[in-house]
Parts: C-alpha cells; sequence; structure tokens
C-alpha cells in the first residue's frame, strides 16, 4: 500500500464524512418540512441537489480546468459520493452522451436502474427469509 493511495483515501474519507452529515441533515430537514408526504422527499431532494452540485462543479471544473485529482477526490467522490451517488450516475451518463455514445448513455441508465431495482428486491428476498 502505498502512502499515496492512503493519502487519497484519507482524502475521499474526509469528503464521504462531510457528504453524509449533509445528507443526514437535508434528509431530516426535508422530512420536518414534509412530515406526511407520500414519496420519500428527503431522498429526492438530495439526489437533485446532489446531480445539480456535480453539474455545476463538472462544468466550473472544466471551464476553468481547476480540478486537481485531490480537488476530484474530495470533491467528487468523497463529498458528493456521501451525500449521494445518484450524482455520480448522473454525472458519468452525461460524460457518455457528451462523448457522442448516446447508445452507451441509454444502457448507463437501463442497467442502473434495473440491475439497481432487481438487486434490491433479490437482497431483500435473501435477507428476509428468517
Amino acid at each position: 500500500m502505498s502512502a499515496n493511495w492512503i493519502l487519497h483515501s484519507l482524502i475521499v474519507g474526509a469528503g464521504g464524512f462531510v457528504g453524509s452529515v449533509l445528507r443526514f441533515g437535508v434528509g431530516g430537514l426535508t422530512f420536518r418540512l414534509f412530515p406526511a408526504a407520500p414519496l420519500p422527499y428527503g431522498t429526492l431532494v438530495v439526489n437533485v441537489v446532489g446531480c445539480f452540485a456535480i453539474g455545476i462543479l463538472g462544468g466550473i471544473g472544466d471551464a476553468r480546468q481547476l480540478a486537481t485529482s485531490e480537488i476530484h477526490l474530495f470533491l467528487f467522490i468523497g463529498l458528493l459520493g456521501g451525500f449521494t451517488t445518484f450524482s455520480a450516475f448522473g454525472y458519468e451518463t452525461l460524460a457518455l452522451m457528451r462523448a457522442g455514445e448516446p447508445l452507451w448513455a441509454v444502457l448507463n441508465v437501463v442497467f442502473q436502474i434495473v440491475l439497481g431495482l432487481s438487486a434490491v428486491w433479490f437482497g431483500y428476498s435473501v435477507g428476509n427469509q428468517s
């Protein structure tokens, strides 16, 4: 294990801590504002805010070439990964579209949703066999 890997892991971990605490706060605030909501609005708000944030940060980083590997690790993987991985899904799908790969972008959406929901169903089924 190299010193660089350890440093990068600490950077991601610090960002993940901040993102997870922010997710807890935003989710809790949303629940307090909409206590009888029929949808999980806390998750929706976190996902939309996370997608907007990764879009803004990615756009600024690309336009101004500010994204060092440490900034990318802290903000994109750590903070936003701890806040919501849905933002990474959105950003990576946009990157496929921008790279001229619309079929792969659509397949990414389909695979993420179908396989993700199937995995939740299967995992729940296995876990609920007690």
